[in-house]
């Protein structure tokens, strides 16, 4: 960081991950070679699914799962409001329609009995959101899939290492997409992995990610061939060996990392239970927390007005919350396409009150400390003000 100020999420590189990258640096592959594979494998592996892709980003993780999950125009996705806009626009990008689904008002996950609501026979894909890495009731959402035939794509950008029921995220939905975006768990500097049990959907996968071509340099290097074949309409989704070596390495650590998460989250917990002032994600049964972010709601007749004087109280103060999210259909591109406020109001009335906390692994004692006792100070002094 280049001040005192500190940000709501930020990566960590140590030397491990400096020698893993340059010792691809100073190899004979530096995009599409070994270091892919072996990033592939450890982290199927580690998620407890037979097959894992890594490809450009978790937008790019998205588009993918949309297309390898055939969707396309005339067909509709539901999805949950309250998330970033690429879980939505992957549907747009593939000429499908989105149908929003509201959230359960205290885990700020999508609600499976609005979900229910929305099936239609235009219906083709459920696709559920881990948001702020509290999994998503993905039991319910998997046996609704089922039952009625559809496909479930499980956007788990927030929640690499989280569990529900048992099993890892990852290992449920048909496929499941992941981000190592800098301020996620693990990074890579931008990049993405999808997961799935499906070896025939892994195969379109990685066909997709190559330009639509199934063999790749390395592939064809290896038989001693030139030829290639393109068999799809793909795209230039892959992730390079130097990123993936960087994946690896920093893998190795995400255990220490989500229990380093999981503590500065209690203490966050214990420090607002009493506090009348705010709200706090609520815990549900079978599901761990991967703690991405943490989100805490203003309360007040006004939590927007609220919401945004303690927004910028503490941006002053020197901590660099942030709002996670506006829900995506109030964005000008959905707006222009017919949807309108009120469609979603629980995600609506959260969103008017939430603010991100700072949360990563290498957040300090003292820093959280710090945290802590300027986000009581901003709520007082703005209750004082009169917002």
């Amino acid at each position: 960081m280049d001040d005192d100020s500190i940000p709501y999420g930020r990566h960590e590189v140590d030397a491990d991950d400096l020698a893993a990258v340059a010792a691809v640096l100073q190899g004979d592959w530096l995009t599409t070679g070994p270091a892919v594979e072996r990033f592939e494998r450890a982290f199927a592996e580690f998620v407890g699914v037979d097959h894992a892709v890594a490809v450009s980003s978790g937008t790019a993780a998205l588009h993918l799962a949309m297309l390898a999950g055939g969707i396309g125009p005339g067909d509709e996705v539901i999805v949950p409001t309250l998330t970033f806009a690429a879980t939505a626009n992957c549907v747009r990008y593939v000429g499908g329609t989105v149908v929003f689904a509201d959230i359960d008002g205290h885990t700020l996950t999508v609600d499976p009995d609005h979900v229910a609501s929305l099936i239609t026979p235009r219906t083709r894909a459920i696709v559920a959101v881990d948001y702020a890495g509290l999994p998503a009731d993905l039991t319910a959402l998997r046996t609704m899939a089922d039952r009625h035939g559809l496909l479930f794509v499980e956007d788990g950008c927030h929640a690499l290492g989280a569990w529900c029921d048992g099993r890892r995220v990852g290992s449920v939905a048909d496929l499941t997409c992941f981000s190592f975006h800098p301020v996620k768990h693990i990074t890579t500097a931008e990049g993405g992995m999808i997961t799935t049990a499906n070896p025939e959907m892994a195969a379109l996968l990685r066909t997709l990610r190559n330009h639509g071509i199934p063999t790749d340099h390395r592939a064809r290097e290896r038989a001693g061939v030139w030829e290639y074949d393109m068999t799809a309409l793909g795209y230039n989704y892959r992730l390079s060996d130097l990123q993936c070596a960087l994946g690896f390495s920093q893998l190795a650590k995400l255990p220490a990392w989500l229990a380093r998460r999981a503590t500065l989250a209690a203490r966050y917990d214990e420090a607002f239970a009493e506090d009348p002032r705010v709200f706090r994600q609520s815990a549900a049964t079978g599901r761990t927390h991967a703690h991405h972010l943490y989100p805490l709601r203003v309360a007040g007749r006004e939590p927007a007005d609220m919401r945004a004087a303690v927004f910028h109280a503490l941006r002053q103060r020197g901590v660099r919350v942030n709002v996670h999210y506006r829900p995506v259909y109030l964005h000008s591109y959905y707006q222009a396409l017919g949807y309108r406020a009120g469609l979603c109001p629980v995600a609506e009335h959260a969103y008017a009150g939430l603010l991100s906390l700072p949360m990563w692994h290498g957040l300090r004692d003292v820093q959280q400390a710090q945290v802590i006792d300027r986000v009581r100070d901003a709520l007082t002094s703005v209750l004082h003000a009169g917002v």
